[in-house]
């Protein structure tokens, strides 16, 4: 049987893949930032049947991990229900950023926050929570169930929705209907009461 090595406690995927399930039930599609070689998403997969990928530009994912090479940005929010930083290193702005558009949980170990000040784990997360408080969105700080000390997190949700989001929303419901591996329509694709048709060849 094929092991695989890995830094800190590795009973962390398990235990943060049974959390997300629990705490996010209608999450279908997740982004495992920085993830590694995406012990978290293959979790997630195939125990719970949601649709992870790793985005990691290291490029160290696991064979059959479905994995983008390529730094994350805020910017590739909008197709995700949820994005997830276990440990996300120097991507750890631009995760927490995503809450402005999308749930985030975050799980920070190093201060990638910001150079100009020496924080320790407590302080780290609080500035993150007071900066996305700033812009109006709503921290939860979390305990995870594995062995410490960078087992402390939050889950951060969007400022509550504006006139113009009735808008954005049909576009992030329509957005499900696109394949992730090629971002094409998927066959008879449906969402709601938006039905698609493909014009005639």
């Amino acid at each position: 049987m094929t092991r695989h090595r890995f830094h800190g406690d590795p009973a962390r995927f398990d235990i943060v893949a049974g959390f997300i399930a629990d705490r996010f039930p209608d999450a279908r599609y997740i982004a495992d930032v920085a993830g590694g070689q995406g012990m978290l998403t293959r979790i997630l997969r195939k125990r719970f049947g949601i649709e992870a990928e790793v985005i990691d530009p290291r490029g160290w994912a696991l064979k059959g991990v479905p994995a983008r090479t390529e730094f994350y940005t805020p910017a590739m929010a909008d197709y995700y229900d949820l994005i997830v930083g276990l440990h996300p290193d120097q991507a750890l702005r631009s995760v927490v950023e995503s809450a402005a558009r999308v749930a985030v949980l975050v799980v920070p170990c190093c201060n990638f926050w910001t150079r100009d000040i020496r924080l320790g784990r407590d302080e780290l997360i609080q500035q993150i929570s007071e900066f996305h408080d700033s812009l109006g969105g709503i921290s939860e700080r979390v305990t995870l169930a594995f062995s410490g000390p960078a087992n402390h997190g939050l889950i951060l949700r969007p400022p509550p929705p504006d006139e113009g989001d009735s808008v954005r929303g049909a576009g992030q419901e329509l957005r499900h209907l696109l394949c992730p591996a090629n971002g094409k329509l998927a066959p008879g694709a449906h969402a709601g009461r938006y039905r698609i048709r493909r014009p005639a060849v």
